[in-house]
């Protein structure tokens, strides 16, 4: 990548990570600060429901929302109890890669906090009934989606895109499956799942990398230290070009849409970056917002992001107009694509872009959550603390000839995979 834009210069956050290796050869990245007396932690492992076998879908979601129903000593009622009587916050969470977690404690109550986070990760009792109450739960979120337009397109999607791919499969599971899924099945999960292997950890807050070392060792050094993770192919979006729609009798069409994107590590990852700012990433400054809402009031909102699932780097982006005007719409966004292909941005749009992608990226770090949730991702994305300090920089260097480039390469010839849920007109 060309680089004649002048690097912008901040103060130093990746000075402020230490990376820390456990006696048990655990490593976590740490920002440690005493300003208040808090400590969060952010961790996640490689798996996530990707890894659902293929007639159980739902199972890593099922399993991630379980883990803090009861463990060790404690039933559901009890540890629930026991945390909140400390302000102690504990959770799970599952996506399409990986199993996650994060822990929340006043600094006071440290050890405490570590120890019920220990017991939900080694010890969780997945008792049936608990099981079956959590399964409910989803099941009755499921049963609102059905009808919900929005779930409705982004299923249609996700199937059109990933056909006979783990990434085709629902997250959260399906109303055939969810039932299906016993103690048994969560047990046999978290038995290939949950692992020291690929395991990544941030923590920032008023604990020494001493003590850390320590109760990490004590919290995560009883796993298992290999998972067993299925292979997950790599995969480009499918059926580019296509158009679907999903029949539902209702005023307004909800539109998805989305092509095949660049990885992170691509040399012309951040001129893509700034391109999908100046097409649709920027909400009320994009170039769709301005043709499709501004121009022509078809959609109270349109917008385009950057997706980088494990496997598959893509584009994707939404809009819902009136059904008589879906295929006007569409047709709109699709000249977009093609004329910035065609004409790439404008130096005003390109200065713009930049200056909002650099300014905006303090936001990421104004609470020790998002710092530690940082910290996680760039682990997981394989970057070392150093990006901290070199990603303003990256953005800033982006040329026009760079962002023309970015642009060709995300949109090509301007094909979409397009699926539509009501009664469009000219789909």
């Amino acid at each position: 990548m060309t680089a004649h834009a002048p690097i912008v210069t901040i103060a130093s956050r990746a000075e402020h990570v230490q990376r820390i290796t456990t006696p048990a050869g655990l490593e976590a990245w740490l920002v440690e600060s005493h300003a208040v007396p808090l400590v969060a932690l952010e961790f996640a492992i490689l798996g996530g429901a990707s890894q659902d076998p293929r007639e159980k879908p739902g199972l890593a979601t099922l399993l991630a929302a379980t883990l803090d129903e009861g463990a060790g000593p404690y039933d559901a009622r009890g540890f629930h109890r026991a945390i909140d009587d400390l302000a102690i916050h504990i959770g799970f969470g599952a996506d399409r890669d990986a199993i996650s977690g994060h822990l929340q404690t006043l600094s006071r109550n440290v050890d405490k906090a570590f120890g019920l986070l220990k017991l939900a990760l080694n010890d969780a009792r997945l008792e049936a009934g608990d099981v079956a109450r959590v399964r409910s739960q989803l099941a009755a979120e499921l049963k609102r989606d059905a009808n919900d337009p929005d779930s409705m397109a982004s299923k249609a999607f996700r199937e059109a895109a990933f056909p006979n791919h783990p990434y085709g499969r629902p997250v959260r599971g399906d109303l055939a499956s969810i039932d299906t899924l016993t103690r048994e099945d969560l047990i046999a999960l978290r038995e290939r799942l949950i692992a020291r292997r690929d395991l990544k950890i941030g923590v920032v807050g008023a604990i020494d990398a001493t003590t850390l070392s320590d109760l990490l060792d004590a919290t995560f050094g009883g796993l298992a230290l290999q998972n067993d993770l299925a292979p997950v192919p790599e995969i480009e979006v499918a059926n580019v070009g296509m158009r679907q729609v999903v029949d539902l009798d209702v005023p307004q069409s909800t539109i998805r849409f989305g092509r095949p994107s660049i990885t992170k590590h691509d040399p012309d990852y951040y001129a893509v970056v700034v391109a999908n700012h100046i097409l649709g990433g920027g909400t009320f400054t994009s170039r769709l917002f301005r043709e499709v809402r501004e121009k022509r009031g078809m959609a109270y909102s349109v917008y385009s992001h950057l997706n980088e699932y494990d496997h598959c780097p893509m584009l994707i982006g939404a809009a819902a107009t009136k059904n008589e005007r879906a295929g006007e719409a569409i047709g709109v966004i699709q000249e977009e694509f093609r004329n910035f292909v065609a004409d790439g941005p404008t130096e005003d749009e390109l200065d713009k872009a930049k200056k909002f992608l650099i300014g905006s990226y303090a936001l990421r770090f104004d609470t020790s959550t998002k710092i530690a949730s940082q910290l996680v991702n760039l682990q997981l994305d394989g970057f070392e603390p150093s990006f901290l300090d070199e990603r303003n920089g990256r953005i800033a260097a982006v040329t026009m000839e760079d962002c023309q480039r970015g642009a060709k390469r995300l949109l090509g010839d301007g094909d979409l995979l397009v699926t539509v849920v009501g009664k469009p007109a000219g789909v």
